[in-house]
């Protein structure tokens, strides 16, 4: 039997050269080589398929990778990290696919592992990052992190659950097109089943991207999903009514445009009036709208009947999770009370069947 042999025990071994000694140590004591990324091409590709958006929700059922009936007991013992299983994220995003076909649904925000698994436990059927509420986590506002540290983030929820996963992509973290498909190539190695690339500059002077320029950069993104062979959803979003531009003539020629670039879905933020999201499901169809929903304006009935195909909350479940931390804290801090330390959830009896 192989026993586990340390750089420690080797100082006594009597065999041992005082120069093997030193590279076997060497050797023992070297951090584990991590995964590669699937976008080096140290991997074997698929084809790419063609994108057709009449195909959304059409994909024919794929056969599983038989899984292997010897499991070592390391691998019954640690959590499977899913992000980088293919044959779960063609399911998930012929899954995320059916999802835009008809009806309407709701794909909720978490901002973290544990409100991912607890929203999936709820029984949605798909869930979406929060840019906002990812960034709170780490102490910065929204649009102030990295495209590392987002990256990061995405393999985190992609392995919490076995839904399919929207990426928050921003603006690709990048302006350039060409940077924005090679973004794209690296979010889809993380096995999101789709993402969104928004047209927002950050600049409040010019806070939209010229529309030339909008227009490319969703059509760069979309022939990175052709090229991946992957199938992800794009959903094309227009940031005028979240950053000071509400005209509503100008989103919806920017969103057919992104139609017309290759977006699967098309998404204005902050749209709050009924005839606005009438106007932009009519100008779209036959494509899903993706409605945002941060204040308790409308329902997902009524947001249905409306034509809406897809329903987020953005960071407005995060922003709930920080009133209750921020408020009891607030009472510690001045008045030395504890009074909201009641009725409070479980949460550790969530996640002790996972």
């Amino acid at each position: 039997m192989l026993q586990r042999v340390s750089a420690i025990d080797l100082q006594h071994c009597p065999s041992c050269s005082g120069g093997a000694l030193k590279i076997v140590a060497a050797i023992l004591e070297r951090p584990a080589i991590e995964k590669i990324p699937t976008h080096l091409g140290l991997r074997p590709q698929r084809p790419a398929r063609p994108h057709d958006p009449a195909a959304i929700g059409a994909g024919a059922r794929r056969r599983r990778r038989p899984q292997s009936a010897q499991r070592g007991r390391m691998m019954d013992v640690l959590p499977r990290d899913r992000s980088h299983d293919m044959s779960s994220s063609d399911d998930r995003i012929l899954a995320f696919q059916r999802l835009h076909a008809s009806g309407c649904f709701v794909m909720p925000n978490p901002w973290d592992a544990g409100s991912a698994r607890a929203l999936e436990q709820m029984g949605f059927k798909a869930l979406a990052t929060t840019s906002a509420g990812f960034a709170w986590t780490l102490g910065r506002a929204d649009n102030r992190t990295t495209l590392a540290q987002a990256l990061e983030h995405l393999r985190s929820i992609v392995a919490a659950v076995d839904l399919p996963v929207n990426a928050d992509f921003e603006g690709g973290y990048a302006v350039d097109p060409q940077q924005v498909a090679e973004h794209v190539k690296l979010a889809l190695g993380t096995g999101i089943a789709g993402l969104s690339i928004e047209d927002s500059t950050g600049d409040d002077a010019l806070p939209l991207h010229d529309f030339d320029l909008a227009v490319a950069r969703v059509r760069a993104a979309r022939q990175a999903i052709d090229e991946s062979g992957s199938g992800a959803v794009l959903t094309g979003r227009s940031e005028g009514f979240v950053c000071g531009r509400p005209d509503i003539d100008e989103t919806i020629r920017r969103l057919r445009a992104y139609a017309d670039a290759g977006a699967d879905c098309l998404y204005a933020p902050r749209i709050d009036k009924v005839e606005h999201i009438k106007a932009i499901v009519a100008a779209v169809s036959p494509k899903p709208v993706n409605l945002l929903i941060n204040a308790p304006f409308i329902t997902v009935a009524e947001a249905s009947a409306l034509g809406v195909r897809r329903i987020s909350v953005g960071g407005t479940l995060a922003r709930t999770a920080w009133a209750g931390f921020l408020q009891a804290a607030r009472e510690i801090a001045d008045a030395g009370t504890f009074s909201r330390f009641e009725q409070l959830p479980n949460v550790d009896a969530l996640f002790r069947e996972r």
